[in-house]
């Protein structure tokens, strides 16, 4: 079994910044992706950012050049660095792996909340 654990979530003022953490522990042979997922209220779940081991990323495009995902993959851990917010980055933000430790399988966190409010 894999768990996620995520830190970093908050409140903040519009133009302001926050760092989420997500780290990785279990029975783990590598993870070949991961990422943030967010949900606002009454909207489906969407990709936020995705990074693969060999540091290919992706990024929806209403955070490209505001939000930087990084790993260190000694540690099993991915950061979403978050500048620049807007009210409507307001959701829950998911970390989200690939896990490879017999068959791949994909693995959720229980979710941070991040609020962008004045």
């Amino acid at each position: 079994q894999v768990q996620l654990v995520e830190s970093g979530g908050g409140l903040v003022q519009p133009g302001g910044s926050l760092r989420l953490s997500c780290a990785a522990s279990g029975s783990i042979f590598s993870i070949p992706t991961m990422g943030w997922y967010r949900q606002a209220p009454g909207k489906q779940r969407e990709l936020v950012a995705a990074q693969t081991t060999g540091n290919r990323t992706n990024y929806a495009d209403s955070v490209k050049g505001r939000f930087t995902i990084s790993r260190d993959n000694a540690k099993k851990t991915v950061y979403l660095q978050m500048n620049s917010l807007k009210p409507e980055d307001t959701a829950v933000y998911y970390c989200h792996a690939e896990v490879v430790y017999g068959p791949l399988a994909r693995y959720w966190g229980q979710g941070t909340q991040v609020t962008v409010s004045s």
